[in-house]
């Protein structure tokens, strides 16, 4: 290790000189962040190349994961772990005279994903790659993130994310592999003198995609796969001279609206405008990867375009991508000449969807209008696949004929995407057990009906590389030093810490590695907010996208009863609480706005009131990333896991926050089903409505926020304080809020589940009390973390739906 690092410390030196003409005095943290980019990059350079000829030689099947998110956060440190060079990096950045915490921090989060469907996304590459299965991410290169998070008095303010303000170190521009995506235009339909129908365009508007390949290394183990993000440029430069500004300008004004496809990471869509922009990236994404999975198949292969389906997987990551069902389709008929069977043969079977949600709102509809004008012969072909798939239903499915408008792809002028991936893919799993079984009774029982086979499950993972090894080297040490090494490529390994779960000397260093890991995170947040949190109070951590199903709000119900409690009685014995959230809501998503401003209200006055003498703290870190998660999920105590039952398809907050050996306090939703299973209910607080009973409840009607708030003087005094402006600036501050409950009957149960809640509140102060027990816990649920690494999810993809083998990299 200490040669290694030598020779770090002189190669970081000389390049410094080669590159840059500086010395170490003259350097800057940034400058040693590119120097070593580039080294690392070189590192990989011929693993990368013999990773690429090793599967084309081969001739090996893979997988190409779409998704229109890759969370894939920063990269320098997840490189060096897999390169086997972290520590002697760290070492030799310190031995330079530079702090490697700053050196990494230089680093911008990829503005390339939003919420746990990007990160599952970038868990599932790293796990591929450290699996060696062949399998690559395609995505898009915004130029802007979701946004930057800023909070102005209170409420979220959104900035442009420009996170490529640097030129990003990781990609490689791959002008040679450009492809050209055609929208609008005019379909023009000729028969051959076999009788055949021939399709042509004209008038089209031309994209050109041009990729960025970033490598994505595989654990010590020599292999590098690829993450190739499309950028939109206008296929010609601006032309015209400066006296033809009519011209030019317009040329100007067409080159931006290209180059805005791949602009934003979910662009406004509350106006026509922003739908058609959102559309199109879908189309851009789809046409440019499949154009490239194509050229790529037949350079390696040497067989027939009818047989794509033998070597090619391609795994849809929820709704977004489902338009690369028809435009495979549009390659195999226009392009490749196969007739209408064959070509839905192959493309039925390359197709694999995952579903993300039950949610109605997120399973994409758009309007036929609007794809008819962008994209007339995929909308084209979406017509012919609806029409055979309503036949078949009405000629050999009797029983679901009176399903046929629900079940249709194309229904009362609105294209239903998620019906097309359904029909379209050989696969559809869910992410966790419940989810899948909601889809299979629930959501899409017609589709289940008639399609049994294809429906699996999948429950989600987390890469432990990352979210272990990588975040808490301290705890990773422990744990190596307690049940050695082999959990790091062997993640159920994990389960031998059990044995350890009563030894006081264990728990004892556990102690102490959660008390450091709490007093950086006190750190981070008094330079982040100024506000001096306790190390040794209850670190309560909500940590996710803001969403009314994932209830912030009864979270903060809590925070405010608990407060209005110690205002009644100061003296009562409580352990100090720490409440700790981070979170964006979307821009347009008022009632989501109103909860963070709600946040901040009720912290400001807590925060401040010497009445509670510091026994409650609440934070809320602004602009979440995946970044600031690292620094979070460490020093976590409790993991808040409260959707309201059915609503969450799976969650991985969940599973990183448990692998820290956080404790969940969560409903019985989506994993927390599967992490209650194998920890049991003596390692985690359940409380609340199922499934089932919120789906009952929907379904008769019988609830009433009403009556809640009319017979419980603890929630009627909550609601009454938001509706009297107890807590806000002025009277009005939040009556919607209030409003909402009532108005609308709470649809996500928050009063419902208010006592309940409360009650597991209470289980958690009195376990916390008793610290032994509480550290058992946390250890139990380390151990039986290691279920729900990525590895586990990838090889059961591998082997169930995309039928790959391992290739060993020399």
């Amino acid at each position: 290790m200490k040669l290694r690092k030598k020779k770090l410390v002189n190669r970081i030196s000389q390049e410094l000189a080669h590159q840059k003409g500086l010395t170490i005095e003259g350097a800057s943290s940034r400058d040693i962040y590119e120097v070593l980019a580039s080294i690392i990059n070189e590192s990989m350079e011929d693993n990368w190349k013999a990773t690429q000829e090793g599967y084309a030689y081969g001739k090996y099947k893979q997988v190409y994961y779409l998704s229109m998110e890759f969370l894939i956060g920063r990269l320098m440190e997840s490189n060096l772990l897999n390169l086997g060079l972290l520590d002697e990096a760290k070492e030799a950045i310190r031995e330079l005279g530079f702090n490697e915490e700053e050196v990494f921090s230089q680093e911008h989060d990829a503005g390339l994903g939003n919420g746990g469907l990007g990160r599952l996304a970038a868990c599932f590459l790293d796990s591929l790659a450290s699996l060696q299965y062949p399998g690559h991410g395609y995505g898009i290169r915004y130029r802007y993130g979701l946004f930057e998070q800023r909070i102005i008095h209170g409420n979220q303010v959104e900035l442009p994310d420009y996170w490529l303000t640097y030129p990003y170190p990781w990609e490689y521009r791959k002008e040679e592999d450009a492809v050209v995506i055609h929208f609008e235009g005019n379909v023009h339909i000729h028969e051959d003198q076999d009788g055949n129908l021939i399709f042509s365009y004209d008038q089209t508007n031309k994209v050109k995609a041009i990729p960025y390949d970033i490598p994505i290394s595989g654990y010590q183990n020599g292999t590098v796969n690829t993450l190739r993000l499309w950028s939109a440029e206008a296929i010609d430069n601006i032309g015209g001279s400066l006296e033809e500004n009519t011209t030019y300008y317009k040329e100007l004004a067409h080159q931006h609206t290209i180059e805005q496809i791949s602009g934003f990471l979910y662009p406004d869509d509350s106006s026509e405008e922003g739908k058609s922009l959102r559309l199109k990236q879908q189309y851009f994404l789809v046409s440019a990867s499949i154009q490239s999975i194509v050229q790529q198949y037949k350079q390696t292969h040497k067989i027939s375009i009818d047989r794509l389906h033998e070597k090619v997987s391609i795994q849809i990551n929820d709704t977004h991508p489902s338009l690369g069902i028809p435009e495979l389709m549009r390659i195999l008929l226009d392009e490749e000449g196969l007739s209408w069977d064959n070509a839905w043969k192959v493309t039925t079977n390359t197709f694999a969807y995952t579903n993300h949600t039950t949610l109605s709102e997120a399973l994409e509809k758009w309007p036929v209008a609007t794809i008819k004008q962008l994209m007339p012969r995929i909308y084209m072909i979406i017509e012919e696949i609806n029409e055979r798939f309503c036949q078949e239903l009405w000629l050999d499915y009797k029983h679901l004929r009176n399903q046929i408008a629900d079940m249709a792809i194309i229904a009362h002028d609105t294209v239903h995407m998620a019906h097309l991936a359904i029909v379209g893919s050989y696969r559809v799993n869910g992410v966790a057990r419940i989810h899948t079984e909601i889809l299979k009774t629930q959501e899409m029982k017609y589709f289940y009906q008639r399609f049994p086979d294809k429906f699996t499950n999948k429950t989600n993972g987390i890469t432990h590389r990352r979210w272990l090894l990588q975040v808490n080297p301290e705890l990773s040490t422990l744990v190596t030093d307690v049940i050695g090494s082999q959990w790091i490529k062997r993640p159920k390994k994990l389960i031998s810490l059990l044995k350890y779960a009563e030894d006081s000397s264990v728990l004892e260093k556990l102690k102490e590695v959660k008390l450091t890991n709490k007093q950086k995170l006190a750190s981070v947040i008094q330079q982040r907010t100024g506000i001096m949190v306790d190390p040794h109070s209850i670190f309560d951590v909500h940590i996710k996208r803001l969403h009314e199903y994932k209830r912030q709000l009864l979270n903060v119900f809590h925070i405010i009863y608990l407060y209005n409690e110690l205002k009644d009685n100061p003296q009562q014995d409580v352990i100090p609480r720490t409440f700790i959230f981070a979170a964006k809501a979307a821009p347009s998503y008022y009632m989501a706005k109103e909860v963070i401003k709600l946040i901040h209200t009720v912290a400001s006055i807590v925060n401040h009131d010497p009445d509670i003498k510091g026994k409650l703290k609440v934070i809320f870190l602004e602009n979440y990333q995946v970044s600031l998660a690292e620094q979070i999920i460490p020093a976590a105590d409790i993991s808040q896991q409260i959707s309201t039952a059915s609503k969450e398809a799976s969650g991985t907050g969940n599973m990183k926050l448990m692998m820290n050996g956080a404790i969940t306090l969560g409903t019985l939703d989506g994993a927390n089903i599967e992490i209650r299973d194998v920890v049991g209910n003596d390692n985690m607080f359940i409380f609340g409505l199922t499934a089932e009973e919120v789906i009952e409840y929907y379904r008769n009607g019988s609830y009433s926020a009403r009556a809640l708030y009319d017979q419980d003087e603890r929630i009627r005094r909550i609601l009454d304080q938001l509706n009297d402006g107890d807590f806000g600036i002025h009277q009005m501050e939040f009556k919607d809020i209030y409003y909402h409950i009532l108005s609308h009957n709470d649809p996500y149960f928050v009063l419902q589940d208010f006592e309940p809640y409360l009650e597991a509140h209470e289980l958690v102060e009195r376990a916390y009390r008793n610290k032994n027990k509480w550290l058992s816990m946390s250890l139990t649920n380390i151990a039986h973390s290691g279920k729900f690494s990525s590895d586990q999810t990838i090889q059961s993809y591998a082997t169930d739906i995309w039928k790959l083998k391992q290739v060993p990299i020399k």
